[in-house]
């Protein structure tokens, strides 16, 4: 009994002697933490998505508090309303961001993209592109298994019924999250008031994407031989707009729309992404 209770003690004695050490060592070795860092943190908002080029909004936080070359308009997802409050906590001046959405390049769904194989692997786009590139016949184009979707911290992507998501623009912060788990690169940025957008991501020539896809893009050049403004080029056999405010406040005929041949470039209609599909849908699919 009292080899019990001495080792009870010693083993208390030695604890006790240990949480003193500890004690010691944290209060020695203690940071300050600058508490403007925690209210900066506090106007963020949370997402942890990465948008801003800093591990998460606390390492942000850090930095545009910290290091004065660190501007406070980084946080994409915040917007003008979060920069001009950094700005205001820090003492540093935030231009004006436009605000941006995610824009899925591609419009080959299920109905309109050729496939080389049923896949039956997991679920995932990465895995998936593993496999000779995944099941679509265009190797540049959406593989539609949602990795995108579930890696989305705001929840402002969803999965259509045919394949491709789509994104509520409501909801999407621009953040950037979806772009960069995409293992295709098919998804890109519009700025938000954007007229018109090519959805197509193919750099094949127009007898591949034909054959591959009935919607793709053949590089054909009509678009931009027809576009008033000179707004529109073909580079890698695709056609890209160069400045989306010409389109805006310029243009209100949309000629590129009426001359391609195979209906590669949408309008955007009030503000959503014209997929075959409608935000109702990708509401109904949260």
């Amino acid at each position: 009994m009292n080899t019990a209770i001495m080792i009870v003690v010693v083993l208390t004695v030695i604890g006790c002697i240990f949480g003193l050490i500890l004690a010691y060592v944290n209060k020695k070795f203690a940071m300050e933490v600058n508490p403007l860092v925690e209210k900066v943190e506090d106007v963020l908002p949370k997402g942890q998505c990465g948008g801003c080029g800093f591990a998460g909004c606390r390492a942000y936080a850090e930095a545009v508090v910290e290091d004065e070359k660190v501007p406070p308009n980084l946080c994409v997802p915040g917007k003008a309303a979060v920069a001009e409050q950094v700005a205001k906590l820090t003492g540093k001046s935030a231009p004006a961001i436009e605000p941006r959405v995610a824009h899925i390049r591609c419009a080959g769904d299920c109905t309109k993209a050729v496939r080389k194989y049923e896949y039956k692997g997991i679920k995932d786009c990465v895995a998936a592109n593993l496999l000779q590139g995944g099941p679509k016949a265009c190797q540049y184009g959406c593989l539609g298994f949602g990795t995108c979707v579930k890696n989305c911290p705001f929840g402002a992507m969803a999965m259509g019924s045919k394949g491709l998501p789509i994104i509520d623009v409501d909801r999407c912060t621009g953040c950037g999250t979806c772009v960069k788990v995409c293992p295709k690169q098919v998804i890109g940025f519009r700025l938000i008031g954007s007229k018109v957008m090519v959805n197509c991501n193919s750099k094949d020539k127009g007898g591949a994407v034909r054959k591959n896809c009935s919607v793709g893009c053949l590089g054909c050049g009509l678009c931009m031989k027809n576009c008033p403004y000179d707004n529109i080029k073909v580079e890698d056999h695709l056609a890209r707009v160069l400045d989306h405010h010409v389109c805006v406040e310029k243009c209100s005929e949309s000629a590129c729309l009426a001359k391609c041949p195979t209906g590669a470039i949408k309008a955007i209609v009030n503000g959503t992404d014209l997929q075959e599909q409608s935000k109702k849908e990708a509401a109904a699919n949260v």
